[in-house]
């Protein structure tokens, strides 16, 4: 299976703004020697030595993550403004169907969703997926009269299906057997994790590790033992998650502490402070790689949730 990332960012829409490109340039002209300017080739060896969060950016769309199965079957797993710009840049599957998954329905998570281009399209059909009775309520709510949206809810949803999951039941979607289980989350979030052909993939944003329900341990288990790699909630520092506390995030440090003790391979830092700048975002995936060799000896991979990147599991 493959995961594409199209928002990682989490709380709010978070475009790159011009004092962050500024700083990026002044980086970058900082580092750069007479010697580099000397030839094409010393250029683009100067330009691909740059740091990650010099040269690109890491994303300030909110989330959206596709999950595309063995057998070509496409999944969503939250409609934040990452999906307008997964809308905007590839077909609809070539069966016109999209299995779409809700963790919760906070703004952020759902602000896209009127903006996916496929939603408008007759031929396409979405089953949408949450642990929410009034789903689709919920969603309606974001396209109540044309005062609000110039779309209404009825006109848009036609071609919508819901389904709601119970907590620690295993379904078979998309060829996949599918889990959820809840989070510590005001509102409550459910993580979902997607099993096929001996491989285990999570999706699990919005948790407040520290307060991890432990109510169902059996359905928490079920979900993340043993996974292969876990998209996870690592928004705030750990001073941060201290002063934030039952505001529903965690620090990477808790993210990892949870994957050693779930035997979780890797780990993808997700769901990004608003704040942050690409800088900041670095440093914090660079601590959270040296906490990760500290405590698990390399046992759990660390990589960042960076928009536009696919990845192989």
């Amino acid at each position: 299976m493959k995961v594409h990332f199209w928002g990682v960012r989490g709380s709010i829409p978070s475009p790159i703004t011009s004092s962050q490109i500024q700083a990026k340039i002044n980086a970058v002209v900082q580092r750069i020697t007479p010697q580099d300017l000397e030839s094409f080739d010393t250029r683009e060896k100067f330009i691909a030595g740059l740091p990650d969060w010099i040269y690109g950016t890491f994303g300030g769309n909110s989330p959206c993550v596709q999950l595309t199965t063995d057998e070509g079957k496409e999944i969503i797993l939250d409609a934040g403004s990452g999906i307008r710009v997964m809308g905007k840049s590839k077909k609809a599957p070539a069966d016109g169907h999209y299995s779409l998954f809700f963790s919760h329905f906070h703004w952020d998570h759902i602000c896209g969703l009127p903006f996916f281009d496929h939603a408008f399209n007759p031929s396409v059909e979405i089953d949408i997926y949450s642990s929410f009775e009034k789903a689709e309520e919920y969603l309606a709510l974001q396209m109540p009269s044309l005062q609000l949206f110039p779309v209404l809810w009825e006109n848009f949803s036609r071609n919508f299906k819901f389904h709601v999951l119970e907590e620690g039941k295993p379904y078979e979607i998309d060829g996949m057997t599918v889990r959820c289980v809840k989070m510590s989350h005001p509102g409550s979030s459910y993580s979902f994790s997607f099993e096929q052909n001996g491989k285990k993939f999570v999706y699990a944003t919005d948790v407040e590790l520290m307060d991890i329900q432990t109510s169902n341990q059996e359905a928490v288990n079920a979900v993340f033992k043993d996974a292969d790699a876990v998209v996870l909630d690592t928004q705030y520092t750990m001073e941060e998650a201290q002063a934030k506390e039952k505001w529903g995030h965690s620090a990477f440090c808790y993210a990892i502490d949870f994957a050693v003790s779930m035997n979780i391979k890797k780990v993808y830092l997700f769901h990004h402070e608003p704040m942050y700048d690409d800088k900041k975002i670095n440093s914090i995936l660079n601590a959270a790689k040296w906490y990760s060799t500290f405590i698990s000896h390399d046992q759990v991979k660390v990589e960042l949730a960076v928009e536009g990147v696919e990845a192989e599991i």
